[in-house]
């Protein structure tokens, strides 16, 4: 049986902590998109259950992964521009609107699968396809390197792309600076002429977007078929990942990449004949050791911002 520094020196074990990081990278961006627009979507894990949904029967109907991919993101903007209806135009909260989300996709997701399908619990019966995995051409040849970054799917790669992505749009483009100024203070951003509204529904739409093609990941890449909450509480996670991540897009994704590292690891300890109980609920420890760590840091900044305004 291997020990655990071997398991920690060895490149597959960090190619698996990129491969269970990918959806929590997705969401996590996609909740901080809504952040800086001054909305919090907290509907992360309903959103990626329908997406994967979707998409594991858009591609089965046209046998065409890619496709399928296309129905995944339409799923997930169509259902947050649905909370963005009711929060916007409804005046229904927002944290209720997510919670509604997030309950009815897991109930949601296996009735629309069991009148389409038949099926309980799983799409056994569809024949739904797989998006690819890439090989990076020289970089597969370096040792180690190579085993750790290149032989991943394809979405793996676009989750890495979108994080520069949002960072420069958020950064560098008219939007970004329209998503940041309508979070930071929407009435100042109105009397410039920025429709607050408008963007808040445009980063919604994007938010939707983005977390669906961790949905598409979980369904058509990380398995090969639609389970049953599947997400496991991912959409819970990257939330804390972009709590932790304080607004920047950099810094939630090494979040991301902790709490993946976490969730690696606890894939990987069970070959050390742990408890199976003990051994799953190692992501969720860590979400919440990073929340109390992230609570206690922000709460001695108030403290020293606090002692500094004190008159001497």
């Amino acid at each position: 049986m291997p020990s655990l520094v071997d398991m920690l020196l060895n490149p597959s074990f960090w190619f698996s902590v990129l491969r269970v990081t990918t959806p929590i990278i997705f969401a996590a961006i996609a909740a901080l998109i809504t952040d800086k627009a001054g909305i919090m979507n907290i509907s992360m894990e309903g959103t990626m259950l329908f997406s994967a949904l979707a998409g594991t029967i858009v591609s089965a109907l046209t046998q065409s992964a890619w496709i399928g991919l296309l129905g995944a993101m339409a799923a997930g903007v169509l259902l947050s521009l649905t909370l963005a209806y009711f929060t916007l135009e409804l005046k229904t909260d927002v944290i209720l609107g997510g919670v509604a989300i997030n309950l009815f996709a897991d109930g949601g997701s296996i009735f629309i699968l069991y009148l389409l399908t038949g099926d309980k619990g799983t799409s056994v019966s569809l024949a739904s396809k797989v998006l690819p995995s890439v090989t990076i051409p020289l970089i597969d040849k370096i040792p180690v390197l190579g085993a750790i970054i290149s032989g991943h799917n394809a979405l793996t790669y676009i989750a890495a792309a979108t994080v520069f992505a949002v960072y420069f749009m958020l950064k560098s483009t008219p939007l970004g600076l329209k998503i940041r100024a309508v979070g930071e203070n929407s009435s100042a951003a109105q009397s410039v002429g920025v429709s607050a509204k408008k963007i808040q529904y445009l980063s919604l739409a994007l938010s939707g977007l983005i977390a669906s093609l961790g949905g598409a990941y979980m369904s058509m890449a990380y398995l090969p078929n639609f389970s049953r909450n599947m997400t496991s509480g991912r959409g819970w996670i990257a939330l804390a990942a972009e709590a932790m991540g304080q607004g920047g897009v950099l810094a939630t994704s090494a979040a991301s990449l902790v709490f993946g590292f976490a969730d690696a690891m606890a894939n990987a300890l069970q070959m050390f004949s742990l408890p199976a109980e003990l051994v799953g609920i190692i992501p969720y420890v860590a979400t919440v050791i990073g929340l109390i760590l992230y609570s206690v840091r922000i709460k001695n900044a108030k403290k020293r911002r606090g002692a500094s305004k004190k008159p001497l």
